[in-house]
C-alpha cells in the first residue's frame, strides 16, 4: 500500500499534467471540429463544452505550475495567480452548467436555467472574495473553502445537468439519424459526465464542514490508495474519447446533405424530362386530337346530339390542354407562396374537409406579416393537416381548438379535441411517425398527450434555423 501511495506521490506532477491535458484536448477537439454550417443544435451548443475543456484544463495545470512558480515569483503575484486559479475553476463549471442548459433549451424553452448558471457564478464570486475572504484569515483555509463551494454549488449540479441534457438530446435529436455507434458514444459520454460530476463535485480539499470534513482528497486517497485527480483524469479521458467519437455526427450530417443534394438534382432532372415529354409529346397529341374533333364538327349538322357531343369533347380537350400547360409550368418553376403562416393556418383549419365535420376554433396570436421559410412552413402545414385528418377520422370529436403563438423566436402550436382520446398504449402508425419526423426536421418537438377528454398535440419549433 505504501508503495502505491508513494508511487502516486512521486508522480503527482505527471498526474496533474495529464489531467489538464485531457480537458485541454477535449476543448481543442471540439473547437477544431465544430461545424458553423451545421443545422444541428448540438453544433452551436458544443461551444460551451469546449470552453469548459479549455478553462478546466488551465485550472488543473494551475495546480502543477503555481507551486513551481512560487519559488521564483513574489507572494503578491502568487496570491493573484491563486485568485485566477479559483476563478478558472468556477468559470469552467459554469460553462459546463450552461452546456446542459442550452442543450435542454434546444428541446424545450427553459430560460431560467441560463439565469441560474450565471447567478451561481456571480453569487459564488461575491461571497468568496468579499465576506468569506474577510472572515477567514488563513489563505490556505480560505482557498480550500472557496474551491469546495465552487465544486458543491456549481460543479456538481452543472455536471449532472450536462449529463442529463446530453442523454435527453441524444435520444430525441441524434437517435433519429439511425447511427447506433454515435448514439452509444454519446450515451457513454453522458454517463461518464455524471460520474465526473460526482468525482469533481463531491471530492474536495479538506475543509471543516460537511461533507468536506468526511469526504475529501485525503480520505479518498487513504481508503482507495489512488488520488482523486487520477480518477478524474481517467473519467476525463473517457469523456474526451467519446466526445471526439460523438463529433462524427457532423460527418454523417454532411454526407446526408450531399445525398439529399444528389436526390434533389435527380428529381430536378426527372421533372425536366417529364416537362419535355409533356411539351413535345402529350400536349401536341392532345392539341392534334382537338383539331380532329373540331374538323369533325364541321362535317355534322348543328344542333344535333352528335354535334353536342363533339362540342363537349372539344371543351374537355381544351381543359386537358390547360391542365397540362399548368402542370408544365409547375414542373419548370415550382413556386412556394410567401403568404404569412397565420393566413395559411386560417385557410387550412377552415377547409370544408374539416370544418364541415367538426367545429374548429382558432386562437392565432401570430404577427400578420411574419412568414416562415417556405420549406418549414410546408412541414408545419403538413403536420397540422395530418392532425386534423386524424381527429376527423378517428377521434369522434365535436370540437377542435387550434392555438398558435410565437414566444420569442419559437413557434408554439397546440391542437386539442374533445374526442375519445388517443389510447395509452397506441402503436404509432405511419401518420404519427411522419409527424415526428417532420418535427425533427424542423429542429423541434412533437408531444401527443391524452387529456381528461380528448387529445392534445403540441408542436414547438424554432421560428428559423441559422
Amino acid at each position: 500500500m505504501n508503495f502505491i501511495q508513494n508511487l502516486f506521490t512521486i508522480n503527482h506532477e505527471i498526474i496533474y499534467f495529464v489531467y489538464g491535458l485531457v480537458f485541454f484536448v477535449l476543448g481543442l477537439a471540439i473547437a477544431l471540429q465544430s461545424r458553423h454550417s451545421s443545422r444541428l443544435d448540438l453544433a452551436r451548443n458544443l461551444t460551451w463544452l469546449a470552453a469548459f475543456g479549455f478553462l478546466h484544463g488551465f485550472n488543473e495545470w494551475g495546480d502543477l505550475f503555481i507551486p513551481i512558480q512560487s519559488t521564483y515569483l513574489s507572494t503578491e503575484i502568487i496570491v493573484i495567480l491563486n485568485y485566477l486559479h479559483l476563478l478558472l475553476l468556477a468559470a469552467s463549471f459554469a460553462c459546463l452548467f450552461e452546456f446542459g442548459a442550452v442543450l435542454l433549451e434546444s428541446l424545450q424553452p427553459r430560460k431560467w436555467l441560463h439565469i441560474l448558471a450565471a447567478g451561481l457564478l456571480v453569487v459564488w464570486t461575491i461571497i468568496v472574495f468579499v465576506p468569506l475572504r474577510l472572515r477567514i484569515a488563513d489563505f490556505t483555509t480560505w482557498f480550500n473553502t472557496a474551491g469546495a463551494l465552487a465544486r458543491y454549488f456549481i460543479g456538481l449540479p452543472g455536471g449532472l445537468l450536462a449529463a442529463y441534457a446530453l442523454r435527453k438530446h441524444t435520444l430525441q435529436r441524434i437517435a433519429p439519424f439511425d447511427v447506433p455507434k454515435i448514439v452509444r458514444a454519446m450515451e457513454a459520454a453522458g454517463i461518464t459526465m455524471a460520474l465526473y460530476a460526482l468525482a469533481a463535485g463531491l471530492i474536495v480539499a479538506p475543509v471543516n464542514f460537511f461533507p468536506g470534513n468526511w469526504l475529501n482528497t485525503d480520505t479518498f486517497t487513504r481508503y482507495l490508495l489512488v488520488p482523486p485527480q487520477l480518477v478524474r483524469a481517467l473519467l476525463g479521458l473517457i469523456i474526451a474519447a467519446t466526445t471526439i467519437r460523438m463529433l462524427e455526427i457532423f460527418d454523417v450530417e454532411t454526407s446526408r446533405q450531399i445525398e439529399s443534394m444528389k436526390e434533389n438534382q435527380m428529381v430536378a432532372d426527372e421533372r425536366e424530362r417529364i416537362a419535355r415529354e409533356l411539351h413535345d409529346g402529350t400536349i401536341q397529341k392532345v392539341y392534334t386530337a382537338g383539331l380532329l374533333v373540331k374538323s369533325a364538327q364541321n362535317l355534322v349538322e348543328a344542333e344535333t346530339p352528335l354535334a353536342a357531343r363533339l362540342a363537349t369533347a372539344v371543351g374537355v380537350l381544351d381543359d386537358a390542354i390547360g391542365d397540362l400547360r399548368q402542370n408544365l409550368s409547375e414542373l419548370h418553376a415550382p413556386v412556394q407562396s410567401q403568404e404569412p403562416l397565420k393566413s395559411k393556418l386560417e385557410k387550412l383549419v377552415t377547409d370544408p374537409r374539416f370544418s364541415a365535420l367538426v367545429k374548429v376554433a382558432v386562437e392565432l396570436d401570430l404577427p400578420a406579416s411574419d412568414t416562415l421559410p417556405p420549406e418549414r412552413c410546408a412541414h408545419v402545414l403538413a403536420i397540422v393537416q395530418e392532425i386534423l385528418s386524424n381527429v376527423v377520422r378517428h377521434a369522434r370529436a365535436r370540437h377542435i381548438l387550434v392555438i398558435a403563438n410565437r414566444p420569442g423566436e419559437r413557434l408554439h402550436l397546440v391542437i386539442q379535441d374533445d374526442g375519445i382520446g388517443i389510447p395509452v398504449n397506441v402503436i404509432e402508425g405511419h401518420g404519427l411517425r411522419n409527424m415526428r419526423d417532420r418535427a425533427a426536421l424542423l429542429h423541434g418537438q412533437l408531444v401527443v398527450e391524452k387529456m381528461e377528454k380528448g387529445t392534445s398535440v403540441t408542436l414547438d419549433i424554432p421560428w428559423k434555423v441559422e
